[in-house]
């Protein structure tokens, strides 16, 4: 049950990263309300999963969904630059939360 914690606040980071750029600084009323929502949403879910797992796997992976899933959206939602050095870094981004998973954890 942390670990799917972990995942929708990793997805959540996603979308408050999105919002952030959205607002345009804050000046946009709706998508910084949307911002401080799915901010608030993905540090209260990975603050609860943290009191059964350890932080460092924990935080990789709440990291690696926001990082990858935010590059993934920019590209596709928001015309960022898509690019083979971009795709390969975000798959390496995954490699190594799963790697760093894999390494081992006391839970």
């Amino acid at each position: 049950m942390a670990w799917l914690l972990v995942v929708v606040a990793g997805l959540l980071e996603t979308g408050f990263a999105v919002c952030l750029k959205l607002s345009h600084g804050f000046t946009r009323l709706w998508p910084t309300i949307a911002f401080a929502c799915f901010a608030l949403g993905s540090f209260g879910l990975l603050t609860l999963s943290l009191k059964k797992l350890d932080v460092g796997p924990a935080y990789a992976v709440w990291t690696g969904i926001g990082a990858a899933g935010t590059a993934i959206y920019g590209m596709v939602f928001l015309d960022d630059l898509v690019s083979t050095l971009k795709l390969v870094s975000i798959a390496l981004v995954i490699l190594g939360v799963i790697g760093l998973q894999l390494s081992g954890s006391a839970h």
